[in-house]
């Protein structure tokens, strides 16, 4: 019999700015109080395993660790996802696989990321640490985020105006919202870091960051940030009369690794033709703000209203930890449908670009 799995419970930390918050806490420390807080809120079924995505960690499998740290206990096992900006999503696709298959009744997944933490890495023999591991081999394209994001933005055509009044409408949402019901306080915050108000005549001034006379700016971008989130994933004969969000479909394409910003339209075309569903159906839509350009090129491709396209905020305003930010955005699709009393059948779908040119997404409903 193929298991039907669903999202019975959805949390995550207030997000940081790398250096700041959480400067001093691991991602063990950030992951464990929210696979506690979400394993509290299934309590009649033992934890089967704990799927953490993370990219900068020191290793030593990491959703082990944080489950030990969470006190589910010895028996608890626990791996780590490597996806890039995906790794959140990635877990939770992967969790939703061991459920369908009949292999566990209640699986943890999720991400995580300290970039205040993360450890220098060096080559052997070489004299200074390197910033970032290659996403693509030698002979293929791999650029950094912000100048990919810039050539992304050139080639569909997304002009500077329109990614600072989306930047500017990411931190005017995630200011008026109330996040209360999705977060779990960690070391005394109960709140967002970084959303703030901003002015359109700010956001106009800033300088290109990464491109001479580029449209991506500090202003339209997302910062680096610490910060992790979790779901309960569990068979639909489990949930006990739980609420949730059933998990539909999910995918992860490659695309150009020169253009890794355009990952999601693929991935969400993946999902849409094994569901039969279209985007004038999906009520919620939540895709990680790494950059307002990369947003836009998407959703224009998609054909996406942008009504319902992160409507509290994103990524640009909240942040981006790495490893956690595919569930994050799982988690603000629970807020928005699930504990906003959603209609059972109403659909929300959630994706990633990937660093190295992939993209991957997830369509759910509400049950």
């Amino acid at each position: 019999m193929i298991e039907q799995p669903v999202v019975v419970a959805a949390r995550r930390t207030p997000i940081g700015t790398a250096g700041h918050a959480y400067k001093s806490l691991t991602a063990d420390q950030l992951a464990a109080p929210v696979i506690a807080a979400v394993a509290g809120e299934v309590p009649h079924l033992r934890v089967d395993d704990v799927v953490l995505g993370n990219c900068m960690g020191a290793g030593g499998n990491l959703a082990r660790v944080s489950a030990l740290a969470a006190g589910l206990g010895h028996e608890v096992p626990g791996v780590t996802v490597d996806r890039q900006c995906g790794s959140g999503l990635a877990a939770i696709l992967l969790a939703g696989q061991a459920v369908r298959a009949g292999e566990a009744d209640l699986v943890i997944a999720g991400g995580v990321e300290s970039a205040s933490t993360a450890p220098l890495r060096t080559m052997r023999g070489a004299a200074e640490p390197y910033q970032r591991a290659p996403f693509a081999p030698a002979g293929h394209p791999d650029p950094d985020m912000g100048p990919a994001a810039e050539a992304l933005a050139t080639a569909r055509g997304v002009p500077r105006e329109r990614q600072d009044d989306y930047a500017h409408r990411s931190h005017a949402r995630a200011v008026a919202a109330r996040f209360d019901q999705e977060l779990v306080e960690i070391d005394g915050r109960l709140a967002d870091q970084r959303p703030r108000a901003l002015r359109r005549e700010t956001l106009a001034r800033l300088p290109a960051a990464f491109v001479p006379g580029g449209t991506v700016t500090a202003g339209n971008s997302s910062p680096i940030s610490d910060g992790a989130a979790a779901v309960a994933v569990v068979p639909e004969r489990l949930r006990a009369g739980m609420p949730g969000l059933r998990l539909k479909a999910g995918a992860v394409t490659g695309c150009d690794p020169a253009l890794p910003g355009w990952g999601p339209v693929p991935a969400v075309r993946r999902v849409l033709s094994r569901t039969g569903v279209t985007m004038e159906e999906i009520a919620a839509v939540e895709i990680v703000e790494a950059f307002a350009a990369q947003v836009l090129a998407v959703t224009d491709a998609l054909e996406a209203d942008l009504d319902r396209v992160c409507a509290d905020g994103g990524a640009l305003a909240l942040g981006h930890p790495w490893g956690a930010t595919g569930a994050v955005v799982v988690t603000r699709l629970f807020t928005r449908l699930v504990r906003s009393g959603a209609p059972s059948g109403t659909l929300g779908l959630a994706t990633a670009a990937v660093g190295g040119g992939m993209g991957v997404a997830a369509l759910f409903e509400v049950v």
